[in-house]
Formats: structure tokens, C-alpha cells, sequence
């Protein structure tokens, strides 16, 4: 078997994957900027909205909720809006087998705008299963920026959709 033949047959088993089912949380302050947090497990300078996958059995509002809980450490919020579609993203191939135990191709996500009702100190990423080490607030124009490669497709459908919420930077 050549390396191309491989590398073809790697893709067609990763193009075999499913998506995993998550939530997406769009965090607007009052300000109507973004909140977005840095990753721990990664020397990239990777930034991202909180995410996460749904548990067997989970309405998708409630992982939303649960999940900004574990990732940010607040539930002080309130949900003004859910994206119309389920939006997905593929890793990267070279993700694939590290990500998820090797079982997803990527996301599958419903996303949620949710308004923060609490104050900054509220906040604390430092949680019991830290995911990020520093967190911000940004318009909106910003975040494609700091945004990982392969997630810039969705985050910039999230946007579109959401546009009537948030600043325009």
C-alpha cells in the first residue's frame, strides 16, 4: 500500500465517523459582547465559545446550561435564542484519533444565545474540570480572529444568525 492509498483510506474512515451531538453557548453581557475563553490542553493560542457534548437522555437547552455551568462556572443567564439548525464541524484528520477516543469526525451542535445576568466576578473557569485558563469578553467583529481555523466556518454562521443580538464590533 502506497502512502497516498493510506492517506485515502484514513479519510474514508474518518468520513465513515458520526458527528458528536453537542450545544454551542453564544455568552452576551450586557454590553452584547462575546465571551470567549482560551483552551488549557493546547500550547495554540486557542480561543472558543463555550461548548459541549449532550448526554444519552438530554434536552439540548439543558446541556447548554449544564455545560456553561462546568466550563464557566455561572448560571446566571438567560436564553434569548437557539439557532434554527444543528451546524457541524470536522477536526482536523490529524484530531481525529485523539479527540473523543477516535469515535466522531467532529460536532453536530444546536447553539444558544444566552444573555449574562451576573457580574464578571461570577465567572470562574477555574472549575472542577478546568477546560480554559483566561476568558474575555470581545465584539463580535473579533471573533473569527481568535478563532481556530477549522471552527470559522460555524462560529461565522453563529454570528450571521445571532447578528441581531450582538454588537457589530
Amino acid at each position: 500500500m502506497t502512502l497516498s492509498d493510506h492517506n485515502n483510506t484514513y479519510q474514508s474512515e474518518i468520513e465513515g465517523l458520526p458527528y458528536r451531538p453537542g450545544v454551542g453557548i453564544m455568552l452576551l453581557n450586557k454590553n452584547s459582547q462575546v465571551f470567549v475563553a482560551k483552551r488549557i490542553d493546547t500550547a495554540e493560542d486557542a480561543w472558543q465559545m463555550p461548548q459541549g457534548g449532550i448526554k444519552n437522555g438530554e434536552d439540548p437547552r439543558q446541556a447548554a446550561l449544564r455545560e456553561l455551568k462546568e466550563e464557566v462556572g455561572t448560571s446566571s443567564v438567560k436564553i434569548i435564542a437557539e439557532s434554527q439548525q444543528w451546524l457541524q464541524y470536522d477536526l482536523p484528520s490529524g484530531f481525529v484519533s485523539k479527540v473523543w477516543k477516535g469515535r466522531f469526525r467532529g460536532q453536530r451542535q444546536k447553539w444558544f444565545a444566552l444573555r449574562f445576568l451576573g457580574e464578571d466576578h461570577d465567572i470562574n473557569i477555574h472549575t472542577t474540570k478546568p477546560e480554559f485558563d483566561a476568558w474575555k469578553w470581545v465584539n463580535s467583529a473579533d471573533l473569527l480572529d481568535l478563532i481556530v481555523p477549522f471552527k470559522r466556518g460555524l462560529y461565522g454562521k453563529i454570528i450571521e444568525e445571532f447578528s441581531p443580538l450582538i454588537d457589530k464590533g
